[in-house]
């Protein structure tokens, strides 16, 4: 027995050694709040889907209690072990003496987290069947009834209060006596017969008394009912026309001119009746000419006079007037609107971005919680302005999107982390452009009234997942503010210099950020890589279905073509760019035909987009003298003209962005808007701030209209797509400013208020030419669709002239004042100049001019040395005179 003690006394210490006790630190609770059976729970998508407690599906905020059987928790503690969500309260778990532990769906995070766990039967027990109110009743006591005994009164006697003058005081008495008549007559008159004859009234003086007929005021008699006989069918005739019957003739008609002969020109000529006839008519014909010049004769004056009054003298028809709105409770909750597109070839459909409302500080502190958020793009209907037809999904909040101008099922967007997203809505083309009628068939979709339309609230909305996404490390640090896409007519290299485009297509688009950079994108692959088909098979990326393969090559993996930064000289501080606007940004506004754009999106039968490697073996083609210069509005309030073509540093060797052409601060806030006129591709207007700037392409002495500060901050604007002199601004009070540089230049011609909150985005669009839209999104995430009235939608026949005219005065008035202040500056240091030659203008005087000034010099001392000397009574003046 001794040897088998000592070898369990040797095996302890070794078992100590190979598996040392580490206590468990307890699970956090809620003791220190007064719960200390309530335990926060973290459960992440994958436990929630195991255990049937998804959020808004499984559990809600009415019905929050979720029963999970103990041993399907130490299942999961058995399969996943440490990476398993209950792996804190395994101990806690193990001990419960219940089967089935309460798990509570916390969705205000009141406890720190999305779940919270229920540590004992006990409160568990209180929480599924709470304890009733115990309802007090109070015993109602008994009041005996009282029974009531009549008391007659007891008379007494009158006391007079003086009551008794008043009444005497307000009695009426008759002052004056009456007046007494007495009529009488014989007696004989007494029942006598009368008899009545007739006479001429006219003759006798008073003969008789007219009473004519008039309306007494004291009585009104109402006429009740009232029987009139109309006759409802028009009265038939018949009538007889004779047709005449033109019968056929035989006309001649001469075809070649009958000319004189030289000898009768010359005898016409030298008539005298042709001199007589000139002579004749010479004033009328001058008079004649003179008119024309003055006036255009041929002018119809109806058509003007009716032009003139529906464009500005008619203001019965100038306000917006409510047509639709969107909004949806389920996706966009807590959320605004921070861009609008309208769909190009599909009349009805608008698609608008949200993102958080939440400022910078808030979206670190919730961080956490809106990764757990998805972000979209909704595509809204006018057939059904309660369910939105299609949603895209992206990363992160989308600020700016775009559809591409050369097929518009190819969307692309900037995301607040910096990413550039592309999209595919090819599958879903035919979904958004029919919609189902009453009858079952599908029709295309159609702008009706709201109380025509029947939503189809049977049918789900598709969700839409991005087809590539930008490179991270290689992309904008911080939230893209605006995106272009480039028009199909050019391409740009590594340089910035302009190309013929290769495709054919819009391949590539221009991005800006708050990082202080502006990135160019080429959607095509760089090189086309040639890949045998023994390689094609091994590297295989799996891909979801739902997701088209048509950027497959560029997901996250993407780089810019161009990086442009915005370097300030002379600092080391930069630009901070919130939008752009290009060239050719004019083209996207203007209004095209829809079967023109169709047509355009299906080349050769196929998509373009699916076959991006074709063209990229042809050589570029420099287009010659192109403009590559574009306006920049930054987030202090400048508005900077630069060109993006980069250039060889002298002293590094390196490539650099270009200096500005001109750079001027004129706003006093964010510029939000940096937008061409439709009409005019060298007018440009921006907004930021609490005012509004126009500038002219090649004009660097300024902008051409400046209007001031306004009492509320503008938040939004676009031009009008139909007048040139019109366009909108959204204020941060819920009104919109409508400007008309025709009737006021200083002010808005108009003010109408749209909603109660900050206007974030205005986009118009013409659906015909007798309808106009414009879309206008506030800060609550509400859509507005209004209609633009007749008076704003349709120009005069001479609004495009008259409007370039304004602008042309304004721009000779820039020169005129340019050339008044450089000739000011002139004067100016002329005149500091002539007064620094006065005074270093020296005098050459004689010898003898110079010896007569120390002379009187000389003897002005001696005269004050002796007065001196006197006053102090050191020198007599008899002993001064003397030596003199």
């Amino acid at each position: 027995m001794a040897p088998k003690a000592k070898k369990a006394k040797k095996e302890r210490p070794k078992s100590i050694k190979q598996k040392p006790t580490v206590e468990e630190e307890p699970p956090p609770s809620m003791e220190s709040i007064g719960h200390p059976e309530i335990f926060p729970l973290v459960l992440t998508t994958k436990t929630q889907e195991i255990f049937n407690c998804r959020p808004d599906e499984d559990v809600t905020e009415q019905e929050p209690n979720k029963l999970i059987k103990k041993e399907d928790i130490l299942q999961d503690l058995k399969n996943r072990a440490g990476v398993s969500d209950f792996h804190p309260f395994k101990k806690l778990v193990m001990e419960y003496p219940g089967e089935e532990i309460l798990i509570v769906y916390d969705k205000e995070f009141k406890y720190g987290q999305n779940f919270y766990l229920i540590g004992t039967e006990e409160a568990k027990e209180n929480i599924l069947k709470p304890p009733e109110e115990q309802i007090v009743v109070e015993e109602i006591k008994e009041i005996p009834e009282e029974v009531y005994v009549y008391k007659p009164p007891i008379p007494k006697p009158w006391v007079s209060l003086g009551s008794e003058k008043e009444i005497e005081e307000e009695s009426f008495y008759e002052s004056t006596s009456k007046v007494t008549y007495k009529i009488s007559r014989e007696r004989k008159h007494f029942g006598a017969p009368i008899h009545f004859g007739d006479y001429n009234a006219s003759g006798v003086k008073d003969g008789y008394i007219e009473c004519t007929s008039y309306q007494d005021k004291n009585f009104a008699i109402k006429q009740l009912e009232k029987d009139v006989a109309i006759q409802m069918i028009p009265i038939v005739e018949d009538k007889k026309t004779q047709t005449l019957w033109k019968y056929p003739k035989n006309a001649a008609i001469q075809y070649e001119p009958r000319e004189f002969t030289e000898e009768e020109c010359n005898a016409y000529l030298k008539s005298k009746s042709l001199k007589d006839f000139l002579n004749s008519v010479s004033l009328n014909v001058e008079m004649a000419l003179q008119q024309n010049e003055i006036m255009n004769a041929f002018i119809d004056d109806w058509k003007a006079l009716a032009e003139e009054e529906t464009t500005f003298g008619d203001k019965t028809d100038s306000h917006l007037k409510e047509y639709q709105s969107f909004t949806d409770l389920h996706n966009i909750k807590d959320k605004t609107i921070t861009c609008i597109c309208w769909h190009p070839t599909i009349n009805g459909l608008i698609a608008v971005s949200v993102a958080e409302r939440l400022s910078y500080e808030e979206r670190v502190h919730y961080a956490g919680r809106l990764l757990l958020q998805q972000s979209l793009i909704l595509f809204w209907s006018f057939s059904d302005p309660i369910h939105p037809q299609l949603m895209l999904e992206s990363p992160d909040d989308i600020f700016c999107f775009r559809f591409c101008p050369s097929n518009p099922n190819i969307i692309a967007g900037g995301c607040i982390n910096g990413q550039v997203v592309l999209w595919d809505i090819t599958s879903h083309s035919e979904r958004i452009a029919n919609v189902k009628g009453t009858g079952g068939t599908s029709k295309k979709a159609t702008l009706k009234p709201i109380f025509l339309l029947e939503p189809d609230s049977t049918k789900e909305t598709p969700f839409v997942r991005h087809c590539a996404v930008s490179s991270i490390e290689h992309g904008h640090k911080k939230i893209i503010t605006d995106i272009h896409w480039l028009t199909d007519n050019y391409e740009l290299n590594r340089l910035g210099h302009a190309f013929e485009n290769r495709s054919a297509i819009c391949c590539q688009l221009v991005t800006c950020s708050v990082d202080c950079t502006i990135y160019f994108w080429d959607i095509r692959p760089t090189r086309p890589p040639p890949v045998t088909p023994e390689k094609k098979k091994e590297e295989v990326i799996e891909v979801p279905k739902d997701v088209p393969l048509t950027f497959l090559h560029l997901d996250l993996s993407w780089k810019p073509l161009l990086k442009i930064s915005l370097n300030k000289s002379g600092t080391t501080l930069d630009y901070c760019p919130v939008k752009v606007s290009l060239r050719d940004d004019y083209l996207h506004y203007a209004t095209k035909d829809i079967q023109t754009l169709q047509l355009k999106a299906q080349l050769a039968g196929s998509d373009p987009y699916h076959n991006l490697e074709y063209g990229l073996s042809l050589t570029l083609r420099p287009i010659e003298d192109y403009d590559t210069k574009f306006f920049i509005g930054t987030g202090e309030g400048e508005v900077i003209y630069l060109d993006w073509k980069l250039e060889r540093d002298h002293d590094s060797g390196r490539l650099m962005s270009q200096k500005p052409v001109f750079q001027y601060r004129i706003h006093d806030g964010s510029i939000h808007t940096v937008q061409r006129s439709p009409f005019y591709k060298d007018i440009v207007l921006t907004i930021g701030g609490w005012n509004v700037a126009i500038w002219k392409e090649g004009v660097c002495e300024g902008p051409l209209l400046l209007s001031c500060c306004n009492t509320k901050r503008y938040t939004a604007g676009h031009w009008s797509l139909t007048r040139p002199g019109v366009f909108f601004l959204g204020r941060e009070d819920g009104y919109i400013d409508i400007w008309d540089l025709l009737e006021k230049t200083h002010e808005a011609a108009q003010s109408q208020n749209i909603c109660i909150t900050t206007i974030t985005y205005i986009r118009p669009w013409q659906v015909s030419a007798k309808q106009q839209f414009i879309a206008i999104a506030d800060h609550y995430g509400t859509l507005h669709i209004l209609e633009i009235p007749w008076t704003l939608s349709h120009p005069s026949s001479s609004e495009v002239v008259s409007v370039n005219n304004y602008f042309e005065r304004e721009v000779n008035h820039l020169k005129y004042v340019e050339k008044r202040r450089e000739m000011r500056a002139k004067e100016k240091e002329e005149m500091i100049l002539e007064a620094e030659r006065k005074k270093a203008k020296v005098f050459q005087k004689t010898r003898e001019q110079l010896e007569a000034e120390l002379r009187l010099a000389y003897l002005d001392y001696l005269e004050l040395e002796n007065k001196t000397l006197i006053n102090l009574g050191i020198v007599e003046t008899e002993k001064l005179g003397s030596a003199w």
